[in-house]
């Protein structure tokens, strides 16, 4: 099998790469195709005592710091071919010091071992570590939020607002009632918003979310032991609904999800 053919199936995989790691499609690409001239150019220079995969990706290492790329901070929104919630992300991950934002992409999505991508950038598998928890830290700071909670049931409250608090966010309040939670969201404007469906008066969390959203835009995260009410095909749907009974993990993962892609939690 000719070199071509042992890297093609690699290549959608490292335009991913290219295009996470400099916020642009046509960025990305470009050094993809940089990094395609130089084996074409040079092919008795690819590195063959690796598979291919990891030699492309060091190909495109090498590429990418001969131009001194490191000094660039990832591209953002301005690029039209991206969506709004990837500009997003590419804004947070501008905000990691380089290496940093390297190790955490070829591990964290391209699925690297801590020792491949330690090849890759020229550092050992703990500094590797040591540098995706460097990442990791700066994407929680950056998505630290003030939260408001809707929930009627007193433990069910207690319980989330104690998953909030771990993860390093502010409880703005917890209302259990619709006019208690727009009282409270108009008060003090919140980052996110938890929310049951069904609260202690007989009103709707729905209700209360629709009159929050009216005065301004957050992210809402639906939980609820009645899913059936909010996916019904009839309206927008939310993106993110947890069903009760919950996973504290589910719950966590969601409110990441939700401000990570939440442009008001970037820095300015």
């Amino acid at each position: 099998m000719s070199l071509g053919q042992q890297l093609a199936p690699h290549l959608p995989f490292l335009r991913r790469y290219g295009r996470a790691l400099t916020g642009s499609q046509e960025h990305g690409d470009r050094y993809v195709r940089a990094t395609l001239e130089a084996i074409v150019a040079a092919p008795e220079e690819f590195p063959r005592d690796v598979e291919p995969r990891l030699g492309l990706y060091r190909t495109f290492q090498v590429i990418w710091r001969a131009t001194n790329a490191d000094d660039e901070p990832a591209l953002g929104g301005d690029d039209l071919s991206i969506d709004g919630r990837e500009a997003i992300a590419n804004a947070r991950l501008a905000r990691m010091a380089p290496l940093s934002r390297q190790a955490l992409l070829l591990t964290a999505m391209e699925g690297f071992t801590p020792e491949d991508a330690g090849y890759l950038i020229d550092h050992d598998a703990d500094e590797v570590e040591a540098l995706v928890a460097e990442a990791l830290a700066e994407i929680e700071k950056q998505t630290r939020a003030r939260v408001l909670i809707i929930e009627d049931e007193p433990i069910i409250a207690m319980d989330i607002e104690t998953i909030v608090r771990d993860l390093g966010h502010e409880v703005t309040g917890v209302a259990v009632t619709r006019d208690e939670a727009v009282a409270a969201a108009m008060a003090d404007r919140p980052g996110l918003v938890l929310a049951d469906i069904q609260l202690a008066d007989d009103s709707s969390g729905i209700d209360a979310v629709k009159d929050i959203l009216a005065e301004f835009q957050v992210p809402v995260i639906f939980i609820t032991a009645f899913p059936e009410r909010l996916l019904t095909g009839e309206r927008p749907e939310p993106t993110f609904l947890i069903t009760k009974p919950f996973q504290r993990s589910t719950v966590k993962a969601a409110i990441s999800q939700a401000l990570f892609f939440d442009d008001s939690t970037i820095p300015a």
